[in-house]
């Protein structure tokens, strides 16, 4: 017999109190944060979805691995069985850990890019820009149309678009492009998939041309799970086959092991080319570690290597998604316009279609945010015209083309009652919806502004 109802398939062996708040303690806490969550601190957040990164929940085989962690100074034995995992997963012989993956980005951007130097990718997600753009590069979006209709049902809106990949390769020059970046699953585009036959055409463009191609894989056995139900021919293909099959198509890999690795710290930097490691290798020497643990404990190795076995177990997948897509459809059917279908990951609500009378440049995505603060004590991340809008010389915004928040869910962390009081925050969204105004940034940063800006209700 087939049960309509999804468990969690793991047992909780330890608690972490959820400390209970009213609203007009929320109404506080958030004019103290200058109304943005970031800025919150953890013990006033009742469910925080502000980021799936680094906010798994370790298992017992996890924390077990920990025990055995090495710290020797080089030439570990748990940097022994963590590179032999990024190997076997990525298929490229040089490995090289970092204590998160913006810090290979930093590595890797840092190194390909500067002035005259662009990079494209289906979606950049900020700390990725944030790099790309601090090395003085350029940075080109060129998601699939369809990734931009949020109401249609096309499978792999992650995709890049392969006629403008060669149309901008060949407008720039191919001696300019620092590299083409596939982000899998595409996060800044709704943590939407990628098919094997896009990623297979951008490998076989950037080879044509002669162009470095990245994968930006943090959450590559997401995007498997997407490939093995949606694409012919990966039917019978097991989640770690399909993900090895794809980062075999690369000539470099980062990856935040924060995401897919199931651990709360980690990354990594992998790359085929020998030149290219070396050249790398002395960066994160000077930077982050010695080559043998750049910035990562023994005991940090140790759980990645577990977690990227982990995450690659059918029932944990069948879980992870079906359970955000349970969270996303219930939010749909209240009439809130959602990128669908949901993505592995997360939910993004279109804040523009909720708030039509609030413009861009009055942030609705971030009015959104704190509204469902203030209502549920929810923490979830706008990603819209705060975090990608830029201004033009006369300082007038330029807004990001869409206007998101996104509900991001912490890996085998809450249960079904927790998904249930988040769907329940909705009605009350809905309900005050017309009443909702914009906001203003009174402080922002250079880079990143969404991470300490201040703001101030209009």
């Amino acid at each position: 017999m087939k049960f309509k109802t999804i468990i969690e398939p793991f047992r909780i062996k330890m608690v972490e109190p959820i400390h209970l708040s009213t609203e007009e303690q929320r109404r506080g806490y958030l004019k103290q944060a200058h109304y943005n969550p970031f800025l919150l601190n953890s013990n006033q957040v009742l469910i925080d979805f502000l980021t799936d990164s680094g906010t798994s929940a370790m298992s017992s085989d996890q924390w077990s691995a920990m025990m055995n962690g090495d710290e020797s100074y080089a030439g570990a034995s748990s940097w022994l069985r963590f590179e032999k995992e990024v190997q076997s997963l990525t298929g490229m012989p040089f490995v090289l850990p970092t204590h998160q993956g913006r810090a290979a980005e930093r590595i890797l951007y840092g190194k390909l890019g500067g002035k005259g130097k662009t990079f494209i990718s289906n979606t950049h997600f900020d700390t990725t820009r944030a790099n790309i753009e601090f090395s003085g590069a350029e940075a080109i979006d060129i998601p699939v149309k369809e990734g931009l209709d949020f109401a249609s049902d096309f499978p792999f809106k992650g995709n890049m678009d392969i006629a403008l990949l060669e149309k901008t390769i060949a407008e720039k020059g191919a001696a300019n492009i620092g590299a083409v970046i596939l982000t899998v699953t595409n996060n800044s585009g709704g943590g939407q998939p990628v098919s094997m036959e896009n990623a297979k055409s951008v490998a076989n463009v950037c080879r044509k041309n002669k162009v470095l191609f990245v994968i930006d894989c943090c959450r590559v056995a997401e995007n498997s799970y997407y490939i093995h139900h949606n694409e012919a021919g990966y039917e019978n293909k097991s989640y770690r086959q399909i993900a090895e099959e794809m980062m075999c198509l690369g000539d470099a890999a980062v990856m935040s092991a924060k995401k897919d690795a199931l651990v709360n710290m980690g990354g990594f930097l992998a790359v085929k080319d020998a030149d290219l490691a070396e050249s790398c290798k002395q960066l994160l020497i000077i930077t982050e570690g010695f080559a043998t643990y750049g910035g990562l404990a023994g005991r940090d190795m140790e759980a990645i290597a577990v977690g990227l076995q982990e995450v690659f177990d059918p029932g944990y997948l069948n879980y992870r998604i079906v359970s955000t897509r349970y969270l996303g459809e219930n939010i749909k059917a209240k009439g809130v316009n959602i990128i669908y279908p949901v993505g592995g990951h997360a939910v993004y609500v279109d804040a523009k279609s909720l708030y039509p009378h609030i413009p861009p440049h009055e942030y609705p995505g971030q009015a959104l945010v704190c509204e469902l603060y203030r209502i549920g004590g929810l923490r979830s991340v706008e990603i819209g015209s705060v975090m990608f809008g830029k201004y033009d010389s006369d300082g007038k915004l330029i807004p990001a083309p869409m206007e998101l928040v996104r509900l991001a869910v912490p890996r085998r962390v809450y249960t079904q009652s927790h998904i249930d009081y988040v769907i329940e925050i909705f009605d009350e969204i809905v309900r005050t919806k017309d009443k909702v105004k914009g906001l203003k940034i009174v402080k922002e940063p250079q880079f990143l502004r969404h991470f300490t800006a201040h703001f101030e209700p209009l």
